[in-house]
């Protein structure tokens, strides 16, 4: 059963032009990770400033390794630091788990 892993991160206001960037220059260093299914970075449209991270696994497994490898430590080293601006890009984050429901279909 596939999992969703959210990482919801707290982003002053100004920064979000910056942590899009970064994620940009990260764009696909996830992909070959094993059992991984899918990204997505949520900007809000309304004036939250947390932007989500949402991930599609294979299992928790699949997480967890990816988390315990070298690739995972260097795409996030400095994930806190200061942006062009010389302020932080994100100020805290959460993450969320859960599991995708498989729901029976109508007739099937």
């Amino acid at each position: 059963m596939s999992i969703v892993k959210i990482n919801a991160i707290t982003v002053p206001a100004g920064s979000g032009d910056e942590l899009a960037r970064r994620f940009a220059a990260r764009a696909g260093a996830v992909d070959g990770a094993a059992g991984f299914e899918g990204f997505q970075l949520l900007r809000p449209t309304d004036d939250r400033s947390t932007w989500l991270v949402v991930t599609h696994w294979q299992d928790q497994a699949s997480f967890d390794a990816w988390v315990a490898s070298p690739a995972f430590a260097h795409g996030h080293r400095g994930a806190g630091a200061a942006g062009a601006e010389g302020h932080a890009v994100a100020s805290g984050s959460e993450l969320w788990s859960y599991e995708v429901v498989d729901l029976p279909r109508p007739g099937g």
